[in-house]
């Protein structure tokens, strides 16, 4: 009988506890425990959409080409000439369509060549085709037969079919094949239908959904149509993933019967239909981009005409998840943090609920264990903190007796804690970012919830204020690249709101999923966040973790402990982040908890009888 080196190519690996070093199903010796064990990637089960950048003009009857990250949505509305270029996060006017109209077909898997056909103009039904070349729009031979409603989405701008659509009316079933220089007819669908969706390439297609609600599908094969499974839901108006193939591909949204606007989204795997997490916003008459792994759904009708994007990311994509690290020496809230996963500071804090328990012990973490320093020049709590474990800033704080902000700042140079010059406004319950004791950001906090300032090393500056009087917020990121969300903004109202810093101005972006206050946070700057923890309108703890891709937020792995007023790395980031200490109010009191974060993350079995 063979030896498992001889079938694996590895011995296995003798170690006490965990093997830090497996791979997805290699098998180790935990000595500690004496178990036999092996380990593998979390992925997500299930596909998911997202909120994406919005279309700068809500349309729907929109035309569509391209990619998840490199797409184009054209004419529509009451019938525009209007293009725009989407690049994973936002979309941009190009230049126009030669002639405006709606309800069109469109080709093409990105951004840099499509073609556009058909639709609806003000004069009636359109056999107009227009070829982009990642710039303009150029006239090209006609179709053989004028036509609108045809299917959404399908090959490239040298090679495409036009299927179905009507004259207004009939509903026909014809089929043409454009080579790069003209249209001719091919085999028609079994079926004629309008206001369908299809994905594939010349030789190899399928076109599902059409009017009036259908379930139908067919798949052609660069002659004939044949019928196969149909769409659990049957629907007209909708659209599908137009870069997906005749095998793989996702349809989405449309009007279901009813009528009724539909958010259903489904995945083809080549034999059948699965129904899949729906769209957020139901809606019809939208554009499709994208493949069955990663595809985007923008523009529609609500009513009334949207200018929403989501963005589809399939199952079987690396997940993050929290651990549980080493406990800290002491128990902490309202501390403040700075560092990474593998290299933290925890400063400060309450030891137990109430005051005037305020310290100013300072702790490392190094990934593995917390080690005592030296103490902050005087206890602090409700704090900012931000930096790394050898470059630090602490700034604003609530003095305990009685609870009145404070405007002082404390630098950390690896060793000790100076006192520098203080904010220009007193403050805690603060946002704070910056990357070292050099460079640093406060924003928002009580009582001054709109102020804004900047740490240059020396002096603090105050900038441009916040939108929204908050405080209890978090924030992440640097002086020119920073993000704030969550806190109070009033006497007792949690708020989601959520503000990007360019360096200049605050502008409101989308918001989180969960209004908080009082969270972890981390994220290198306004494009990439994690938040944690914090306290819900309710007075209760919470363990929701979200992340920011710099458009908006999604909900993730929660915490292992809920809590709020907790420290976190600062400088940590979506991959790899640290949460410690806070508050939790079913054990009570103070928590010395640590967890880390991981992207991606693993699931160890233990091998049994």
């Amino acid at each position: 009988m063979a030896t498992y080196k001889e079938k694996v190519g590895t011995s296995v690996v003798n170690y006490a506890g965990n093997y830090p070093g497996a791979v997805d199903g290699e098998l180790w010796y935990d000595s500690t425990n004496k178990d036999f064990k092996y380990q593998y990637t979390n992925v997500s089960s299930a596909g998911s959409w997202r909120t994406g950048g919005s279309l700068n003009t809500a349309r729907d009857g929109i035309g569509n080409a391209g990619s998840y990250t490199s797409a184009l949505g054209f004419g529509g509305g009451s019938g525009v000439a209007i293009t725009e270029k989407y690049d994973g996060t936002s979309w941009t006017e190009v230049n126009d369509l030669n002639t405006a109209r709606r309800y069109m077909g469109g080709a093409g898997v990105d951004s840099t060549a499509a073609l556009g056909f058909a639709g609806s103009t003000p004069g009636g039904v359109s056999a107009l085709t227009e070829s982009w070349n990642g710039t303009n729009w150029t006239a090209v031979n006609a179709l053989n037969a004028a036509r609108r409603f045809v299917s959404l989405g399908n090959g490239t701008n040298t090679a495409a079919l036009c299927i179905g659509g009507d004259q207004d009316p009939p509903r026909v079933a014809l089929t043409e094949q454009w080579n790069g220089t003209n249209w001719t007819e091919t085999g028609d669908l079994n079926t004629a239908r309008s206001q369908l969706a299809s994905a594939g390439i010349t030789t190899a297609t399928i076109a599902f959904g059409g009017e009036p609600q259908r379930a139908l599908a067919e798949q052609f094969n660069g002659t004939n149509w044949t019928e196969v499974s149909d769409l659990n839901t049957g629907r007209q108006q909708l659209a599908g993933a137009a870069i997906g193939t005749s095998t793989s591909t996702l349809a989405f949204g449309g009007e279901k019967s009813g009528p009724a606007r539909s958010a259903d989204t489904e995945l083809w795997n080549g034999t059948s239909w699965s129904e899949q997490n729906n769209l957020s916003t139901a809606r019809e008459y939208l554009g499709g981009a994208g493949t069955a792994t990663n595809a985007l759904a923008f523009g529609g009708n609500i009513p009334p005409s949207t200018a929403a994007t989501e963005e589809w990311t399939g199952a079987g994509v690396a997940v993050g998840a929290w651990s549980t690290g080493t406990n800290m020496n002491a128990i902490y809230q309202q501390s403040a943090g700075a560092g990474t996963q593998t290299a933290a500071l925890n400063f400060g804090g309450r030891t137990s609920g109430g005051p005037p328990n305020v310290t100013g012990n300072t702790e490392l973490y190094n990934g593995t264990s917390w080690t005592e320093l030296n103490n902050m020049v005087a206890g602090s709590c409700n704090h900012g903190g931000t930096g790394t474990s050898t470059s630090a800033l602490t700034f604003g704080k609530e003095d305990p007796v009685p609870s009145v902000p404070n405007a002082s700042t404390e630098s950390w140079n690896g060793t000790n804690w100076a006192e520098v010059n203080d904010l220009n406004t007193g403050r805690s319950r603060m946002g704070s970012a910056g990357v070292d004791n050099t460079s640093a950001l406060a924003c928002g906090g009580t009582p001054s919830g709109t102020a804004t300032e900047l740490w240059n090393g020396t002096n603090w500056t105050t900038v441009n204020s916040l939108n929204d009087d908050r405080w209890g917020l978090s924030a992440n990121g640097t002086v020119t690249s920073a993000l704030t969300y969550g806190g109070i903004d009033g006497p007792t109202t949690n708020t989601a709101n959520t503000e990007l810093w360019n360096g200049t101005n605050w502008t409101e972006v989308n918001n989180l999923n969960t209004a908080r206050r009082e969270s972890g946070s981390c994220g290198a700057d306004n494009t990439s966040a994690l938040v944690f923890g914090g306290e819900k309108p309710s007075a209760t703890e919470v363990a929701n973790t979200e992340e920011w891709n710099g458009v908006s937020w999604a909900e993730v792995a929660d915490l292992g402990t809920a809590r709020n007023e907790l420290a976190a790395a600062k400088r940590g980031t979506t991959s790899a982040a640290l949460a410690y200490g806070g508050q939790n109010s079913v054990p009570g009191g103070s928590l010395a908890i640590t967890e880390e974060w991981n992207v991606p993350s693993n699931t160890v079995k233990t091998l049994t009888d």
